[in-house]
C-alpha cells in the first residue's frame, strides 16, 4: 500500500482546495465526504440503514438523504448524531479503506473533516496535514458556499475539535487565509515535503 497522509481541517479551511492542487500534482484523494455523499444519494448503500434507524421522513423528494434535515436533527441532539455516526462511520471507513487498498500513485491523501475527533484514523496515516484560516473566514466560505446562517456554522464549529488543538496535533499545517497563488505555492512546498524533496 502507498503511503498516506490525513489531510484534515475546519469546516471552510479550504480542505478540497489543498486536496485538488494535491490530485493535480499526481497524490490519489479519498475523500470521505465524497463517499458520504455517494452513501446517501439516491439508491446510495447507507439508504437502507438510515430508513432503519430514522425512519423514511429523513428522505428529500428524490429518495436520497435530506443532508439539510439531517443536519439539524444531528446538530440539536447529541443522541442522533450518535445514531448517524453508527451507521454511516463504519461503511465511509470500510470504502476508504478499500479505495486506498487499490490506490497507485507517489503516494495517497485522506481527506477527513473530523480525522481527530473520531479517533478511528490514527493507525491508517502517516501524517497529518491540516488547512487553517481565520475563524472568520471559515465562517463566511462556509456561509457562501452552503448558503447556511452564520449561527448555523459556528455550531458545526463548536462541534469541531478547536483550532489550536488541531495545529498542536498536526505533523504539517497549510495556511489558506491568503491569495489563492499564495496557496498553490504553499501546495507545490508542501507536495515536496511529502515525497522526501
Amino acid at each position: 500500500m502507498i503511503p498516506t497522509v490525513g489531510l484534515t481541517g475546519g469546516i471552510g479551511s479550504g480542505k478540497s482546495a489543498v486536496a485538488d492542487r494535491l490530485a493535480a500534482s499526481g497524490a490519489i484523494v479519498v475523500d470521505t465526504d465524497v463517499i458520504s455523499r455517494e452513501l446517501t444519494a439516491p439508491g446510495g448503500g447507507a439508504i437502507a440503514s438510515l430508513v432503519a434507524a430514522f425512519g423514511p421522513g429523513v428522505l428529500a423528494s428524490d429518495g436520497g438523504l435530506d443532508r439539510a434535515a439531517m443536519r439539524r436533527r444531528v446538530f440539536a441532539s447529541p443522541d442522533e448524531r450518535q445514531r448517524l455516526e453508527a451507521v454511516l462511520h463504519p461503511m465511509i471507513r470500510e470504502e476508504a479503506a478499500r479505495r486506498l487498498g487499490s490506490a497507485e500513485g507517489p503516494y495517497a491523501v485522506l481527506v477527513v473533516p473530523l480525522l481527530f475527533e473520531s479517533g478511528a484514523w490514527a493507525g491508517r496515516v502517516g501524517r497529518v496535514v491540516v488547512v487553517d484560516c481565520p475563524a472568520s473566514l471559515q465562517v463566511s466560505r462556509t456561509a457562501a458556499r452552503s448558503g447556511l446562517a452564520e449561527a448555523e456554522v459556528r455550531a458545526i464549529m463548536a462541534a469541531q475539535w478547536p483550532r489550536w488543538r488541531r495545529l498542536q496535533s498536526a505533523d504539517d499545517v497549510v495556511w489558506n487565509g491568503g491569495s489563492l497563488a499564495d496557496l498553490e505555492a504553499r501546495v507545490v512546498a508542501l507536495d515536496r515535503r511529502i515525497r522526501g524533496g
